[in-house]
């Protein structure tokens, strides 16, 4: 896995990533050349920014890309799926790129070179993910894993690794903690096979041993593991490990004490004063930019349905302090009337059709740039969740209230990565990504779920 911004990426992923912008602007320098000869294309690439026109344009193709999920795992292995989005990817690049052109005109390639570049990336862009399929599925391509232990993360981590082959990790072998019967299962309890560690691990070529222990640490073979890792075997914890694939910290291995000694978090004062210059920032930008819509949207909500155009709702701030925060109305004013408090569903029959627009547009939420400004809220953090809720919640989730040592926010980790939650397991899986986030809190952090909620938004997900 890379790290970047505080967060983790498929190293293949990562590297499909980069190599098909490279091959883009290759393929336009390639039709440069085929349009107007070695030289010319020479004196247009050199002294007419040519190359800043193919960088914007390879950069255009691969955000596309992205916002077509080309990069998602669930996408990567489908080949059917991939071949379909990526003609979808060809025909909105070709479209954005020439609004781009009508509006700044200088960044122009030249229709010839275009259309022959297009040409050119159609054929290798299906070639290039025809070839990384082969790779990415290709066992003999992956790190070669071993599983030590089987703590609550051992079955939750083979898992992942089975369904995301860009990972690139193959588990061959599974160590318990406890003797099962012999056969290639060996057991903690095992010494003579303990012993014999490091030849196993030679002999089946093991790569990488990710250490997932229930409560026996004291059973933890550490000199066979220094042996083996000694010779260029990795050594991982399965937390550790659990956390880079999946975005997110498991409750069940959930100690204070990580927090507390997390690069990030050692930086939290500097982390708040940033968080609050840019909340201040952003929001009195936010709300100015906003200004021609508000009578537009207040007057569609006026003429849908009676009620007032605010919906005011009490929320749990930072540090459990509670603060109203302010919303577009987008439900009937009964909505509560005889059910009290009640997370949205799907389809709910509470929500007016301009209320529906308004929450898949996400424009029910220009309100809410006051509380930033205020300093109730903040750009990014955490969901914040009203007091009947967080009451419960408290009570049948461990730590809930760790989320709230930092301010609540208009987008979040757990928003742009999960559903919308409607239910106490919801509010327990967002919660997981909560604190990932609240562990890994950063400014390039931040600017990265700013960069996710764009397309959440653009795709209209995560809203009800």
């Amino acid at each position: 896995m890379i790290r970047l911004l505080n967060a983790y990426f498929p190293r293949r992923t990562f590297l499909l990533g980069i190599s098909e912008g490279l091959l883009i602007g290759f393929a336009f320098i390639a039709a440069a050349i085929a349009r107007l000869g070695a030289t010319d294309a020479g004196v247009m690439l050199s002294y007419e920014q040519g190359f800043l026109k193919v960088v914007v344009v390879a950069g255009a193709f691969v955000l596309c890309m992205y916002y077509f999920d080309l990069y998602d795992s669930a996408i990567l292995s489908n080949r059917r799926e991939v071949l379909s989005r990526l003609v979808q990817v060809l025909g909105t690049a070709c479209l954005v790129l020439a609004i781009l052109y009508y509006v700044y005109p200088p960044l122009e390639l030249g229709r010839g070179i275009f259309l022959i570049g297009t040409a050119f990336v159609a054929v290798v862009l299906f070639l290039w993910r025809r070839l990384f399929l082969v790779i990415n599925s290709a066992s003999r391509f992956a790190d070669r894993v071993l599983i030590l232990g089987d703590g609550f993360l051992a079955e939750p981590l083979s898992r992942e690794i089975s369904q995301r082959p860009e990972l690139a990790l193959n588990v061959i072998a599974h160590i318990s903690e406890q003797n099962e019967g012999g056969g290639e299962n060996w057991s903690l309890e095992d010494d003579d096979r303990i012993a014999n560690l490091p030849r196993y691990v030679r002999s089946h070529r093991v790569d990488r041993i990710i250490v997932a222990m229930g409560d026996r640490k004291a059973k933890l073979p550490v000199e066979q593991l220094l042996a083996v890792k000694s010779r260029g075997v990795l050594i991982q914890d399965a937390t550790e490990v659990y956390e880079a694939i999946t975005g997110k910290v498991p409750l069940e291995s959930l100690r204070l004490g990580w927090l507390l000694f997390s690069p990030s978090f050692s930086d939290f004062r500097f982390v708040l004063i940033y968080k609050r210059i840019a909340a201040l920032l952003v929001s009195t930008l936010g709300l100015l930019l906003s200004l021609p819509l508000i009578p537009l949207v207040a007057l569609a909500i006026k003429l849908s349905s009676r009620g007032p155009i605010l919906y005011r709702q009490q929320r749990v701030g930072r540090e459990g302090v509670v603060f109203n925060c302010y919303k577009f109305r987008t439900m009937r004013a009964d909505a509560e009337a005889d059910t009290g408090a009640t997370w949205a569903a799907d389809n709910d029959p509470r929500i007016t059709e301009v209320g529906a627009f308004l929450r898949s547009s996400r424009l029910d939420e220009i309100p809410q740039l006051w509380n930033v400004m205020k300093g109730d809220m903040s750009l990014v953090g955490p969901r914040p969740e009203r007091p009947e809720f967080v009451e419960l919640l408290n009570r049948e989730i461990v730590h809930y209230n760790v989320r709230h040592i930092v301010r609540p926010g208009i987008t979040g980790w757990a928003q742009v990565r999960y559903k919308y939650g409607s239910s106490v397991e919801d509010s327990r899986e967002k919660l997981c990504y909560d604190l990932f986030y609240v562990k890994n809190i950063s400014p390039g952090f931040d600017l990265l779920i700013l960069f996710y909620t764009i397309k959440t938004i653009l795709l209209g997900r995560g809203a009800k």
